[in-house]
């Protein structure tokens, strides 16, 4: 019994150890939930946001299932895919579940070789989207005018956006009490100067846009470096900058500020804890919405005559691949 136990509590080593040094990571990741509470005669739409596989994530889907047909659809701005599904004359409530299995690699840009890095250059036009102002996410005004200060005397791109990234990590505070944090407002990160994420990464965007270097925004879920199964309570969003002869750069400062350990490792890097879901803000989906643009697209959008619908129960969860074997 005592050898069963040493057994099992080596596996459980090795697994971990592995996942602390790992350049990728292997999981299922399962998407749920319910709409609840419709009445008879209502039209349903729903929007599903659909991982999908790039140079930093390969992505095969398990299974798609719902209550209604599901139908593959594309956004035209960033090719964000997207599941579709709706009906007049559904039950109460409507059920989805879609399973995927994934390998998620560490991004490593700036300071070594990495297997996973991509060379990109971009044409005028496309920076120019990524240069854009977001409702949320000005590029003029008070952000502009702490990216000058921030970034005086720096000339480079490489530099200013490290100069960016440090005064977002040192004035931010991760801290989701009262109201007004999570939608990515930048005004309101600039004055209240704590929030999530999302927060974090679009005064991140706005200033780095402002000096004329093209930023990006993705969202999706985070893995616990630290279990190898779990529910996802929500959400985790990080983002890109462009810089020309290096190519998409990744940052990830709300992570770095909960383990300022690793302040220097999230300037240029991303770890293998997390699955993209989409990109951009003040997104118009496919079929379009009725709404107005998303803020942003990581959980179900369902509208109910035309209206947005937010009675929907959310369940995520994953596993790692080979998990079971050391918890027998």
């Amino acid at each position: 019994m005592l050898r069963k136990a040493c057994v099992v509590s080596s596996v459980f080593f090795v697994v971990a150890l592995s996942l602390a040094a790992q350049d990728s990571r292997h999981f299922t990741f399962s998407y749920a939930f319910t709409i609840k509470n419709l009445s008879a005669g209502e039209k349903v739409r729903v929007w599903i946001p659909a991982a999908q596989s790039d140079a930093y994530q390969d992505v095969k889907i398990i299974s798609a299932k719902g209550d209604l047909p599901l139908k593959k659809t594309s956004e035209s701005r960033y090719s964000d895919q997207i599941y579709y599904a709706e009906t007049s004359s559904g039950p109460a409530e409507l059920h989805f579940d879609i399973e995927y299995e994934v390998i998620r690699h560490e991004r490593v840009a700036l300071g070594q070789t990495a297997p996973h890095v991509v060379p990109v250059s971009l044409s005028s036009s496309e920076k120019q989207q990524d240069l854009q102002p977001d409702v949320l996410v000005p590029v003029t005004g008070l952000p502009a005018e702490l990216a000058v200060k921030v970034t005086q005397g720096k000339t480079q791109p490489l530099d200013k956006a490290r100069a960016i990234y440090d005064y977002v990590f040192t004035t931010m505070r991760y801290d989701k009490t009262g109201t007004g944090w999570g939608h990515g407002d930048v005004l309101y990160a600039c004055d209240a100067k704590k929030g999530n994420c999302t927060d974090f990464h679009s005064l991140f965007i706005a200033m780095a846009r402002s000096q004329g270097i093209p930023a990006r925004f993705e969202i999706g879920f985070p893995l616990p470096p630290d279990k190898h199964s779990a529910e996802i309570a929500g959400y985790h969003c990080w983002s890109d900058f462009y810089v020309d002869g290096k190519g998409w750069i990744p940052v990830d400062i709300s992570e770095a500020w909960k383990h300022p350990e690793k302040r220097d490792y999230f300037f240029g890097s991303h770890d293998v804890n997390r699955v993209q879901f989409s990109m951009g803000r003040d997104l118009r989906l496919s079929p379009p919405q009725e709404g107005k643009p998303l803020n942003y697209f990581v959980y179900p959008y369902v509208e109910v005559d035309g209206r947005e619908y937010p009675n929907v129960s959310l369940a995520f969860s994953f596993t790692d691949a080979g998990a079971s074997i050391a918890t027998k």
